[in-house]
């Protein structure tokens, strides 16, 4: 699940045409980040960057798709004290940290191992988590596993999927199908790569 945390922090790449920081949507890939939409709208002043209309984000052979895709920056974290700001930055009070990102609408990450998909989906840099909300599905193969809130954690790789029904019985709880024969990653979610 660390790719689906690489992804959303590394659109902050072409949310801001320059100052942006560097980062990946494809784990290590030095591939460029492609990103379309019908509509790019930035709010200089208040470091807002948001895609809009069917947006699709690419690196490699690893794809984001949503109806809108908002990157926030710290709002200050770019000045240069007493410094004129750096040519083409979108504006010298903004950062080139993405603060918090934001996806909405038919959020759908998708990698050759596996495939996330939501209905919203947060990243909060300060807390290093990232929240998906909806109809959300984790596939891998054949595995599959649904739920209403999944939360990683992108620091651990520790991933939680939870859900509002409660109780045996009742519909819409966690559910997992798993095929042993196909589960090569060792466990209920993708494989999380360990941190340099």
């Amino acid at each position: 699940m660390n790719r689906t945390a690489v992804l959303l922090s590394a659109l902050a790449l072409s949310a801001f045409p320059a100052g942006a920081a560097l980062a990946q949507l494809a784990p290590a890939s030095n591939a460029p980040i492609d990103v379309s939409a019908d509509q790019l709208v930035a709010q200089n002043q208040q470091c807002v960057a948001t895609w809009k209309g069917a947006v699709e984000a690419r690196q490699g052979t690893s794809r984001l798709r949503a109806d809108t895709l908002s990157i926030y920056e710290k709002v200050g974290a770019g000045t240069n004290q007493g410094q004129p700001p750096s040519v083409g930055a979108v504006s010298g009070k903004c950062g080139s940290d993405p603060q918090k990102l934001v996806a909405d609408g038919s959020v759908y990450y998708a990698t050759p191992q596996e495939v996330v998909k939501g209905d919203h989906a947060v990243y909060l840099a300060e807390s290093k988590t990232i929240t998906v909300t909806g109809d959300v599905v984790i596939s891998q193969g054949k595995n599959v596993i649904v739920g209403n809130t999944l939360v990683i954690d992108t620091d651990t790789g520790q991933a939680t999927m939870e859900s509002t029904a409660k109780g045996r019985g009742a519909p819409g709880r966690v559910r997992a199908v798993i095929f042993p024969s196909s589960n090569q990653a060792g466990g209920l979610f993708p494989s999380t790569p360990a941190r340099p």
